[in-house]
Protein backbone atom coordinates (compact mmCIF):
# COMPACT_ATOMS: atom_id res chain seq x y z
CA UNK A 1 0.00 0.00 0.00
CA UNK A 2 2.88 2.59 1.01
CA UNK A 3 4.30 1.67 -1.85
CA UNK A 4 1.65 2.41 -4.43
CA UNK A 5 0.93 5.59 -2.58
CA UNK A 6 4.40 6.49 -3.29
CA UNK A 7 3.75 5.81 -7.08
CA UNK A 8 0.64 7.71 -7.00
CA UNK A 9 2.48 10.63 -5.80
CA UNK A 10 5.68 10.29 -8.04
CA UNK A 11 2.90 10.43 -10.95
CA UNK A 12 1.14 13.76 -9.40
CA UNK A 13 4.57 15.64 -8.93
CA UNK A 14 5.50 14.20 -12.42
CA UNK A 15 2.65 15.81 -14.19
CA UNK A 16 2.91 18.92 -11.80
CA UNK A 17 6.80 19.08 -13.17
CA UNK A 18 5.42 18.50 -16.92
CA UNK A 19 3.29 20.97 -16.64
CA UNK A 20 6.04 23.59 -15.00
CA UNK A 21 8.42 23.07 -17.47
CA UNK A 22 5.87 23.62 -19.96
CA UNK A 23 4.54 27.05 -19.21
CA UNK A 24 7.96 28.19 -18.04
CA UNK A 25 9.00 27.28 -21.82
CA UNK A 26 7.11 29.52 -23.59
CA UNK A 27 8.19 32.04 -25.77
CA UNK A 28 7.98 35.68 -24.84
CA UNK A 29 5.78 37.71 -27.34
CA UNK A 30 8.19 41.02 -29.35
CA UNK A 31 11.55 39.23 -28.88
CA UNK A 32 13.80 40.67 -31.69
CA UNK A 33 17.71 40.37 -32.36
CA UNK A 34 19.74 43.36 -31.83
CA UNK A 35 21.81 42.84 -35.19
CA UNK A 36 21.19 40.62 -37.84
CA UNK A 37 22.30 37.21 -38.25
CA UNK A 38 25.51 36.32 -40.05
CA UNK A 39 24.66 33.08 -39.72
CA UNK A 40 26.99 31.61 -42.23
CA UNK A 41 30.36 33.33 -40.60
CA UNK A 42 29.09 32.35 -37.09
CA UNK A 43 28.94 28.81 -38.65
CA UNK A 44 32.57 29.17 -40.33
CA UNK A 45 33.93 30.58 -37.15
CA UNK A 46 33.41 28.20 -34.52
CA UNK A 47 35.39 25.46 -33.36
CA UNK A 48 34.96 22.15 -30.85
CA UNK A 49 34.85 23.15 -27.17
CA UNK A 50 33.44 26.74 -27.85
CA UNK A 51 30.54 28.13 -25.27
CA UNK A 52 28.17 29.31 -27.49
CA UNK A 53 25.97 32.34 -25.37
CA UNK A 54 22.22 33.04 -26.28
CA UNK A 55 20.19 35.02 -25.48
CA UNK A 56 16.53 33.24 -25.27
CA UNK A 57 13.21 34.60 -25.45
CA UNK A 58 11.77 31.99 -22.91
CA UNK A 59 9.74 32.67 -19.69
CA UNK A 60 12.83 31.07 -17.90
CA UNK A 61 15.25 33.17 -20.13
CA UNK A 62 13.39 36.15 -18.50
CA UNK A 63 14.47 35.04 -15.10
CA UNK A 64 17.55 33.82 -15.47
CA UNK A 65 18.64 36.92 -17.19
CA UNK A 66 17.21 39.15 -14.40
CA UNK A 67 18.90 36.92 -11.27
CA UNK A 68 21.82 37.07 -13.14
CA UNK A 69 21.87 40.77 -14.40
CA UNK A 70 22.81 40.22 -18.18
CA UNK A 71 21.79 39.28 -21.32
CA UNK A 72 22.70 35.75 -21.54
CA UNK A 73 20.27 33.44 -20.47
CA UNK A 74 20.96 30.20 -22.17
CA UNK A 75 24.31 28.83 -23.41
CA UNK A 76 25.67 25.29 -25.12
CA UNK A 77 29.14 24.20 -26.72
CA UNK A 78 29.75 23.64 -29.95
CA UNK A 79 31.07 19.89 -30.74
CA UNK A 80 31.76 19.98 -34.25
CA UNK A 81 31.00 17.10 -36.51
CA UNK A 82 31.79 14.20 -33.83
CA UNK A 83 27.88 13.57 -34.12
CA UNK A 84 26.17 11.44 -36.55
CA UNK A 85 24.01 12.42 -39.52
CA UNK A 86 20.59 11.97 -38.33
CA UNK A 87 18.82 8.99 -40.27
CA UNK A 88 16.13 11.50 -41.27
CA UNK A 89 18.33 13.59 -43.42
CA UNK A 90 18.35 16.21 -41.47
CA UNK A 91 20.75 18.87 -40.07
CA UNK A 92 24.00 17.14 -38.19
CA UNK A 93 23.50 18.40 -34.36
CA UNK A 94 26.59 20.50 -33.34
CA UNK A 95 25.40 21.47 -30.08
CA UNK A 96 24.94 19.73 -27.16
CA UNK A 97 22.83 21.79 -24.35
CA UNK A 98 20.76 20.86 -21.58
CA UNK A 99 17.14 22.15 -21.45
CA UNK A 100 14.30 22.34 -19.25
CA UNK A 101 12.30 19.65 -20.04
CA UNK A 102 14.38 17.74 -22.08
CA UNK A 103 17.66 17.02 -20.34
CA UNK A 104 20.79 16.91 -22.35
CA UNK A 105 20.50 17.13 -26.08
CA UNK A 106 22.29 17.64 -29.37
CA UNK A 107 20.62 19.54 -31.50
CA UNK A 108 21.71 21.73 -34.80
CA UNK A 109 23.14 25.35 -34.93
CA UNK A 110 20.57 26.38 -37.03
CA UNK A 111 18.34 26.12 -33.83
CA UNK A 112 19.91 29.61 -32.93
CA UNK A 113 20.10 31.67 -36.12
CA UNK A 114 17.91 34.20 -35.67
CA UNK A 115 19.23 34.82 -32.05
CA UNK A 116 21.83 37.19 -30.39
CA UNK A 117 24.70 34.55 -30.09
CA UNK A 118 28.16 35.41 -28.45
CA UNK A 119 31.34 32.96 -28.64
CA UNK A 120 33.38 32.23 -25.92
CA UNK A 121 36.41 30.42 -26.16
CA UNK A 122 38.91 29.17 -23.90
CA UNK A 123 42.90 30.15 -24.42
CA UNK A 124 45.36 27.72 -24.79
CA UNK A 125 43.75 24.50 -25.14
CA UNK A 126 45.30 22.09 -27.67
CA UNK A 127 43.44 19.70 -30.03
CA UNK A 128 43.21 16.78 -27.36
CA UNK A 129 41.98 18.82 -24.60
CA UNK A 130 39.17 20.63 -27.00
CA UNK A 131 38.32 16.68 -27.33
CA UNK A 132 38.36 15.62 -24.07
CA UNK A 133 35.76 18.44 -23.38
CA UNK A 134 33.24 18.00 -26.13
CA UNK A 135 33.57 13.95 -25.00
CA UNK A 136 32.43 15.22 -21.87
CA UNK A 137 29.53 16.80 -22.61
CA UNK A 138 28.67 13.66 -25.37
CA UNK A 139 28.91 11.41 -22.51
CA UNK A 140 26.08 13.01 -21.14
CA UNK A 141 23.47 12.89 -24.03
CA UNK A 142 20.45 11.90 -22.08
CA UNK A 143 21.14 13.12 -18.70
CA UNK A 144 17.87 14.02 -17.45
CA UNK A 145 16.26 16.91 -15.34
CA UNK A 146 14.44 15.87 -12.26
CA UNK A 147 10.84 17.52 -12.96
CA UNK A 148 9.98 16.83 -9.86
CA UNK A 149 11.99 18.97 -7.84
CA UNK A 150 9.43 21.17 -7.68
CA UNK A 151 11.18 24.16 -6.23
CA UNK A 152 14.07 24.20 -8.47
CA UNK A 153 11.02 25.27 -11.16
CA UNK A 154 8.71 27.13 -8.94
CA UNK A 155 11.77 29.82 -8.09
CA UNK A 156 11.07 30.90 -11.79
CA UNK A 157 7.66 31.70 -11.77
CA UNK A 158 8.92 35.25 -10.22
CA UNK A 159 10.90 36.36 -13.29
CA UNK A 160 11.75 39.64 -10.85
CA UNK A 161 11.74 38.47 -7.52
CA UNK A 162 11.90 41.17 -4.83
CA UNK A 163 15.26 40.48 -2.98
CA UNK A 164 18.80 42.34 -3.01
CA UNK A 165 21.07 42.12 -5.79
CA UNK A 166 23.62 40.50 -4.11
CA UNK A 167 20.94 38.00 -3.25
CA UNK A 168 19.99 37.37 -6.85
CA UNK A 169 22.67 35.01 -7.66
CA UNK A 170 21.83 32.49 -4.84
CA UNK A 171 18.06 31.73 -6.16
CA UNK A 172 19.80 30.03 -8.84
CA UNK A 173 20.94 27.36 -6.15
CA UNK A 174 17.60 27.15 -4.10
CA UNK A 175 15.89 24.05 -4.51
CA UNK A 176 16.34 20.36 -4.23
CA UNK A 177 18.35 18.12 -6.03
CA UNK A 178 21.01 19.06 -8.44
CA UNK A 179 19.88 22.65 -8.24
CA UNK A 180 21.28 24.11 -11.49
CA UNK A 181 20.69 21.44 -13.61
CA UNK A 182 17.65 23.21 -15.41
CA UNK A 183 20.77 25.77 -16.31
CA UNK A 184 22.90 24.96 -18.95
CA UNK A 185 26.15 26.59 -17.99
CA UNK A 186 26.02 23.65 -14.83
CA UNK A 187 27.35 20.79 -16.94
CA UNK A 188 29.45 22.82 -19.48
CA UNK A 189 31.07 23.86 -16.26
CA UNK A 190 31.98 20.59 -15.46
CA UNK A 191 33.16 19.72 -18.73
CA UNK A 192 35.98 22.38 -18.23
CA UNK A 193 36.64 21.18 -15.07
CA UNK A 194 36.93 18.30 -15.74
CA UNK A 195 40.49 18.98 -17.93
CA UNK A 196 40.98 21.46 -14.69
CA UNK A 197 40.35 24.86 -16.73
CA UNK A 198 39.02 27.90 -15.22
CA UNK A 199 36.12 30.05 -15.74
CA UNK A 200 35.57 32.08 -12.97
CA UNK A 201 38.46 31.07 -9.89
CA UNK A 202 37.89 32.65 -6.39
CA UNK A 203 40.81 34.44 -4.35
CA UNK A 204 41.50 33.56 -1.41
CA UNK A 205 43.48 34.64 1.51
CA UNK A 206 47.01 31.55 1.96
CA UNK A 207 47.70 30.44 5.21
CA UNK A 208 49.60 32.31 7.88
CA UNK A 209 53.07 31.53 6.23
CA UNK A 210 51.66 32.74 2.60
CA UNK A 211 49.35 35.83 3.82
CA UNK A 212 50.55 37.39 0.39
CA UNK A 213 49.77 34.50 -1.54
CA UNK A 214 46.74 34.14 -3.87
CA UNK A 215 45.12 30.44 -4.06
CA UNK A 216 42.71 30.22 -6.51
CA UNK A 217 39.74 27.78 -5.98
CA UNK A 218 37.96 26.47 -9.00
CA UNK A 219 34.26 26.94 -7.45
CA UNK A 220 31.69 24.77 -7.80
CA UNK A 221 29.87 23.88 -10.99
CA UNK A 222 26.13 24.83 -9.07
CA UNK A 223 27.23 28.43 -9.06
CA UNK A 224 28.19 29.16 -12.52
CA UNK A 225 25.75 30.78 -14.67
CA UNK A 226 26.07 31.52 -18.59
CA UNK A 227 26.97 35.08 -18.08
CA UNK A 228 30.10 33.59 -16.31
CA UNK A 229 31.74 32.58 -19.41
CA UNK A 230 31.27 35.80 -20.96
CA UNK A 231 33.11 37.48 -17.84
CA UNK A 232 35.73 34.81 -17.77
CA UNK A 233 39.48 36.14 -17.82
CA UNK A 234 40.16 32.95 -19.42
CA UNK A 235 37.40 33.15 -22.26
CA UNK A 236 38.11 34.84 -25.08
CA UNK A 237 34.87 36.55 -26.99
CA UNK A 238 35.19 36.09 -30.46
CA UNK A 239 33.36 37.92 -32.63
CA UNK A 240 32.53 36.51 -36.39
CA UNK A 241 32.65 39.40 -38.12
CA UNK A 242 35.85 40.49 -36.90
CA UNK A 243 37.69 36.75 -37.48
CA UNK A 244 36.71 36.49 -41.34
CA UNK A 245 38.68 39.77 -42.02
CA UNK A 246 36.55 42.97 -41.64
CA UNK A 247 37.52 46.07 -42.78
CA UNK A 248 35.34 49.38 -42.61
CA UNK A 249 36.89 51.03 -45.52
CA UNK A 250 34.89 48.37 -47.82
CA UNK A 251 31.88 49.31 -46.17
CA UNK A 252 29.03 51.16 -48.33
CA UNK A 253 27.06 53.78 -46.02
CA UNK A 254 23.75 54.98 -47.78
CA UNK A 255 23.82 58.98 -47.97
CA UNK A 256 21.31 60.47 -45.28
CA UNK A 257 18.30 62.11 -46.70
CA UNK A 258 19.16 65.62 -47.75
CA UNK A 259 22.52 65.36 -47.39
CA UNK A 260 23.07 66.20 -50.85
CA UNK A 261 21.25 69.51 -50.14
CA UNK A 262 23.02 70.54 -47.30
CA UNK A 263 26.77 70.55 -48.64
Amino acid sequence: MTDQIGAAGDTVLDRLGRWMADRLRRESSGYQPYTPSDFPTLCATLRPGDVILIEGNERISKAIKYLTQSTWSHAALYVGDILPMPEDGGERPRLVEVNLGEGCVAVPLSKYETYNTRICRAAGLDDDERAAVVQFMIGNLGLRYDLRNIFDLARYFLPTPPVPVRWRRRMLAFGSGDPTRAICSSLIAQAFQSIRYPILPERRAGGSDYAAEEIYHIRHHSLFAPRDFDLSPYFRVVKPTLESGFDFRRMEWAEAEGAEGAR
